[in-house]
Order: structure tokens, then C-alpha cells, then sequence
């Protein structure tokens, strides 16, 4: 590297190596809805789409997508998650929910909440056609039901 003055090829070096070490395939996962395979999880009135993000970040993070499961009775109850950080961003429809300290937020396609850790919730009611993508991390958060 002629064009480089000589006190900077050893810092080049530096990153061209750091580079080289933290370029990796590890991990990368890619989920196409086309092959989308909902399941009931957490919430019976909900259905989850695993992207494999948990396997792909070693259980560092889960992301899904969640729709409203068709026909199914709805009951939100309160209660709270175990997590550092979740993020629900609304994709279709819409979803209403319940947060203390803040009261009803009514989240509608394109809208996203920050979910504190911890913080007690509920969903109060949801559209038919309710689609949204959920990131949590760790990804075995747990749910705990609370008065």
C-alpha cells in the first residue's frame, strides 16, 4: 500500500485482521414467508411463526411473528415477561393493550412498543387479521401471571 503513509499500515493491519476474524456465515438464518409454519404457543388465541433467529444467536434472541388464531376465544390475562429487552412492531390490524402506569395503547400496523422488562400488561382486544413481529431477548424469557 504505497498510498498509505508508513505509521499507518500497522493500524491497517490491525482491522484488516479484526475484519477477517469477525467476518463469519455463522449463524446467518433466512425465513421466507412462503414456508411460514404457524403453531400455537404462549397465548392460545395467538399463532407463532419461529424466524430461527433463538438457533441462529446461540438463545441470545427469539423473534416470531404472531397472528390473531382463527376462531379462538380470547382471554388476555395480566402479566408480565422476564426478559432485557422486547419489541413488538404491529405488521397488520391492530392490538390494544393494557400497561401499568400508562393505560390503554392502541397499537396499529406500523406501530411499535417498547416493552420495559417486567412491566405488568395485557391485551385487551385484537383485530381478526392482527399480524406482528416480537423480539425478545434472552430467548428463554419466562411469563409469569400476576393480580
Amino acid at each position: 500500500m504505497s498510498w498509505v503513509p508508513a505509521n499507518y499500515a500497522p493500524l491497517l493491519e490491525h482491522f484488516s485482521q479484526a475484519k477477517r476474524k469477525t467476518m463469519t456465515t455463522e449463524g446467518f438464518t433466512v425465513s421466507h414467508a412462503r414456508d411460514a409454519h404457524f403453531e400455537r404457543g404462549l397465548r392460545s388465541f395467538f399463532e407463532y411463526r419461529d424466524l430461527g433467529i433463538e438457533k441462529a444467536t446461540k438463545g441470545q434472541v427469539v423473534a416470531h411473528v404472531i397472528r390473531a388464531a382463527p376462531g379462538a376465544s380470547f382471554a388476555g390475562r395480566a402479566h408480565l415477561h422476564r426478559t432485557t429487552f422486547q419489541l413488538v412492531y404491529v405488521l397488520k390490524g391492530w392490538i390494544e393493550f393494557d400497561y401499568e402506569g400508562h393505560g390503554t395503547v392502541r397499537l396499529e400496523a406500523g406501530s411499535s412498543v417498547y416493552q420495559p422488562p417486567s412491566i405488568r400488561h395485557r391485551e385487551l382486544a385484537h383485530s381478526e387479521d392482527l399480524e406482528m413481529l416480537e423480539i425478545v431477548m434472552p430467548a428463554d424469557f419466562s411469563t409469569e401471571e400476576v393480580a
